[in-house]
């Protein structure tokens, strides 16, 4: 099988790993996998890639705006995709994240190769302007198949209005490392988050629930990995809620996986997600989770009380009142994490990649009879 994926970048974020996780397998299996990506390469891909896989940077910027400067420079940018997808040679293709996707089904556009496109947000939250959301609606009826994550997201891409979906949950690849010593933590217990320092991810509404009971609990400290635009209003957030001594932001590190064995707690405060594969590799790893009931993703993947927490989203008041019964009883710590490692069962690498097989096979068989 020839397989072409197609990705604004492979650095750092939730959709990229995704990305490397599954050209990973299919590299295994030997079949041949190309990653085209539209960045300029000056930034080497953050996760590893097996060495079989073929990385082509394309240096391909998407122009914002309805001026005639904007459509032309978008026009040529679609045009260098399409000849890298034809160079390629590939029996499918597959493209993830709105912007990406509707590139690719304009590139893709008369190929007849089948081409599948990956939502990774939950649609409602897509941050599409109105002109985007339109040509999304009218490309996504060109694609053979749209993944969804989750099934609560189907009812964006309705069949009777000819889109063709599938739910498709992000693969949890578990580390087989064990985790190293850390000079990250001074003290005994440690709650942990992950991701893009961006507002959807809620880390304001952590630091202030934190900052609720941090005096109850003072050997807890609260680390939050990840780099983003922020930085600056969390830290000082953390200045004025006099956090500096209990709250790291150590930014982005490569040994996630040592961290997260070492982590007591994993707090998911997002106020939307798309499936967060973060909290997956938490649970795996054997570590009690709490995470806010956001729309998609959580609710599909904790079952409440048993192997995690769900608590009100966007709620201070609400995510302290769960940290608090966490941090005090280790006994329902011990039970989420006997439990929490069963997401493999259902989001492991090999059940998730079951599920690809199949959707490959309809999105050829749908390419095939379209003709």
């Amino acid at each position: 099988m020839k397989i072409t994926l197609i990705s604004s970048s492979l650095n750092v974020g939730g959709a990229e790993r995704v990305m490397s996780i599954i050209a990973n397998y299919w590299a295994a299996r030997n079949w041949q996998v190309t990653i085209l990506t539209f960045d300029d390469g000056s930034t080497p891909p953050f996760y590893e890639l097996d060495k079989q896989i073929e990385h082509r940077p394309l240096g391909i910027n998407i122009y914002r705006g309805l001026n005639f400067f904007a459509l032309s420079q978008n026009i040529q940018q679609i045009g260098k995709l399409k000849k890298a997808i034809v160079a390629s040679r590939p029996q499918v293709v597959i493209s993830c994240v709105n912007l990406t996707n509707i590139m690719t089904l304009l590139a893709c556009w008369r190929l007849k190769v089948p081409t599948i496109v990956c939502e990774h947000v939950y649609p409602a939250f897509s941050g599409l302007g109105k002109f985007a959301a339109l040509l999304q609606k009218w490309t996504y009826k060109r694609a053979d198949l749209i993944t969804l994550q989750t099934h609560s997201a189907l009812s964006f891409f309705p069949l009777e209005r000819g889109y063709q979906t599938a739910v498709v949950p992000n693969p949890v690849a578990l580390p087989e490392s064990e985790a190293i010593e850390s000079q990250l933590y001074t003290d005994d217990r440690h709650v942990i988050a992950i991701g893009k320092l961006i507002p959807q991810k809620g880390f304001d509404v952590l630091i202030q629930a934190f900052a609720q009971i941090c005096n109850e609990h003072p050997e807890w400290t609260l680390t939050i990995f990840g780099e983003g635009e922020m930085r600056g209003e969390l830290e000082d957030l953390c200045s004025r809620l006099r956090l500096e001594e209990r709250v790291y932001l150590p930014g982005v590190v490569t040994n996630i996986d040592a961290q997260l064995r070492k982590a007591d707690i994993f707090a998911l405060s997002s106020r939307f997600e798309g499936f967060p594969v973060t909290l997956c590799e938490a649970m795996a790893c054997g570590v009690p989770v709490i995470a806010a009931d956001c729309l998609s993703g959580p609710r599909e993947i904790i079952h409440n009380g048993i192997d995690g927490l769900l608590v009100v989203p966007d709620n201070v008041d609400a995510l302290a009142v769960g940290l608090d019964i966490l941090m005090t009883d280790p006994v329902k710590r011990q039970y989420f994490s006997h439990y929490a490692p069963k997401v493999l069962d259902r989001f492991g690498v090999e059940p998730v990649m079951a599920i690809w097989d199949g959707v490959l096979r309809q999105a050829i068989d749908r390419r095939s009879n379209r003709g």
